[in-house]
């Protein structure tokens, strides 16, 4: 089919159903393998996903010599100076070990993951609640779905870059000043513009200004993360904007690991000039690959078995 000889064929599946994931990084890797439970009579959950195996393994490469925990079925054995042991119980198919299972390297990297930020999709529309006023707290970690904006923003003109949070809103909007207003308790967001008499809400911004102002929040956080994933930051942005958030961008990563999935030229060019290393996406008969990386320069992996 890749040759463009013959039309796609449907075939028949010769293994498990299985999605996995995993991460690799220079103190710990984990890696966990979800597929479909055996039916049961009487049971509705047979399409629910079962956690069939899990490892945890010291450095960046998975080698039956750095495992440090292992998860086959229910049952679930620890390494210490000792070699291995088993774990006091048995799992049930929907529990992780790194939820129920306590040692030194399974914490490690419950809190690593658990640091870890994914901003996918920001709302804008007219009933986003990144556009409502909120209950005011302190906030050093901007909400996935963006909800506490106001919050993040005031932290981070308390505890966190003052002055950078100000040069961000100048650069993008010049001459305007960003203010958190509070009423009863409830934050607003609100951005005065040169030329405008009053400022303007978050439910009256529009929806790239408001996406800008989200990733302020998240990029400038007062508590840098492990890694931040963004994906499209872009959307919806004027063009005009992406130098200035490719700049927010660069200063966040010299605290924290960045993935940034882009479209926008501008956004990777920047990046690239800045020292990050791009991987360009290709579909290859329904395949996503990185262009450019063959077999041998793929990283060194292996899933653990079932």
């Amino acid at each position: 089919m890749r040759a463009g000889r013959a039309p796609a064929q449907g075939t028949v599946r010769t293994g498990p159903v299985s999605l996995r994931m995993g991460f690799a990084g220079d103190e710990f890797g984990y890696a966990v393998d979800l597929g479909l439970p055996i039916p049961q009579e009487g049971s509705l959950f047979g399409r629910d996903p079962e956690i069939k195996a899990e490892s945890i393994w010291h450095g960046s490469v998975p080698r039956p010599a750095t495992a440090l925990a292992e998860r086959i079925g229910p049952h679930v054995r620890l390494r210490d100076d000792g070699g291995w042991t088993s774990a006091d119980r048995a799992l049930a198919p929907w529990e992780s070990m790194l939820d129920e299972v306590d040692s030194p390297e399974v914490r490690a990297v419950r809190r690593a993951l658990r640091g870890w930020r994914f901003y996918d999709h920001i709302r804008a529309d007219p009933e986003s609640p990144v556009r409502a006023a909120e209950i005011g707290t302190r906030t050093p970690v901007l909400a996935s779905d963006g909800r506490d904006l106001a919050g993040a923003l005031q932290t981070i003109r308390e505890i966190g870059m003052r002055e950078r949070l100000d040069a961000a809103v100048d650069e993008a909007f010049p001459g305007s000043r960003l203010d958190i207003r509070e009423h009863d308790g409830r934050f607003e967001v609100t951005l005065a513009q040169p030329g405008l008499l009053r400022p303007l809400s978050a439910a009256e911004l529009s929806d790239g200004t408001l996406r800008y102002l989200v990733w302020v929040a998240a990029l400038l956080s007062p508590r840098p993360a492990g890694l931040i994933v963004l994906n499209e930051p872009e959307t919806s942005l004027h063009p005009e904007l992406l130098p200035a958030l490719a700049r927010l961008i660069g200063v966040a990563s010299r605290e924290s690991q960045l993935v940034v999935v882009s479209h926008a030229a501008v956004i990777v060019d920047a990046l690239r000039q800045g020292g990050g290393r791009v991987a360009e996406l290709r579909k290859v008969a329904g395949e996503t690959q990185v262009a450019g990386q063959g077999t041998l320069d793929e990283p060194s992996w292996s899933w653990p078995t079932r």
